[in-house]
């Protein structure tokens, strides 16, 4: 992540959504061919989709934490589930 530094947010940010544009910048950034920066366009797109799962999945706890839930625990919808736990402790 530390070679990102030289591409400044508000850069990437003007170029969202627009993948040529972005394979643009980054190639005048680094100064190197077309197909090294898409390579780099493509590993920047595949670091944010990671970025955006993990915030999603942190949300997803933050919320069942405020709802009381314990992390990693489905609540009990049924009896017959509640039963099957009870008997497994």
């Amino acid at each position: 992540m530390r070679r990102w530094g030289r591409v400044m947010n508000e850069e990437l940010a003007a170029t969202a959504g627009k993948y040529e544009e972005t394979v643009g910048r980054l190639q005048e950034k680094y100064g190197v061919a077309r197909e090294e920066a898409k390579g780099k366009a493509n590993g920047l797109r595949k670091t944010v989709g990671g970025l955006k799962e993990s915030n999603g999945n942190l949300n997803k706890l933050q919320m069942s934490l405020a709802k009381g839930e314990k992390p990693g625990r489905k609540p009990m919808t049924s009896k017959k589930g509640a039963r099957k736990r009870s008997k497994a402790k």
